[in-house]
């Protein structure tokens, strides 16, 4: 698999003249005892490198903490304001006056402000819309739906399984959990589950993460002509 950091010098990117970039957004929160706090800073760069694996872009490093208030109540979580990951993406944007579209590879469901991020800018896109994972979950034969497989569910596993197994600890066979979460702004994760996960680990395989990577790599086709 690809490094999780870029590694491209000054000159590559000149010759590559990349007009689109990809930033990953990641987060530092619980991901209950199996996956490690890292887990959707690490999927969002994966995705990401397997973007620009497959597509003319550039590639940025992943922001590792974004807001996660809503684990708060589990050790090693940290997160930063909505206002602090919105003024952090538009810099980005603003820095890279070359670049015609930045497309922002979110990997924590948390960080709803980026979708108004996105609303207010002309240049910025979301990836990967709920469009996106629906239809990779149905190639990758992933059973949970996709509400019920909101935190180190069958998905999340299913691409540290394929890209980095060595994250992922003994026991998320036995971890699978489900439940609503009605209040979950007002109250965070914690009334909801104890381990903190809530989705179906248990039936994660590294062919789903490999099939639901090529999905998201096959969708991003049509991200590219959104500024051209």
């Amino acid at each position: 698999m690809h490094t999780l950091l870029p590694t491209a010098t000054t000159t590559e990117e000149h010759q590559r003249a990349a007009r689109i970039a990809v930033l990953p957004i990641g987060s530092h929160e619980q991901h209950g005892p199996c996956l490690p706090l890292a887990t959707d800073t690490v999927i969002a760069a994966t995705i990401a490198g397997e973007l620009a694996a497959a597509h003319p872009v550039r590639l940025l490093p992943a922001l590792p903490i974004s807001c996660s208030q809503e684990h708060a109540d589990w050790p090693g979580t940290v997160s930063i304001s909505a206002r602090t990951l919105d003024a952090f993406v538009r810099d980005v944007a603003a820095s890279l006056p070359e670049i015609a579209g930045l497309v922002l590879v979110n990997g924590h469901g948390g960080n709803y402000v980026l979708g108004n991020t996105v609303q207010e800018s002309a240049n910025l896109a979301l990836f990967p819309s709920p469009l996106d994972w629906a239809r990779a979950h149905e190639a990758a034969g992933v059973l949970t739906h996709p509400d019920e497989d909101m935190h180190a569910g069958e998905r999340e596993t299913s691409i540290l399984l394929h890209a980095h197994p060595e994250l992922v600890r003994p026991g998320y066979e036995t971890t699978d959990h489900l439940s609503e979460r009605k209040h979950m702004p007002t109250l965070g994760l914690r009334p909801y589950t104890e381990s903190g996960v809530i989705g179906r680990p248990s039936l994660a395989s590294a062919e789903k993460g490999a099939a639901l990577l090529a999905s998201l790599v096959e969708s991003f086709a049509e991200y590219l002509e959104l500024f051209s």
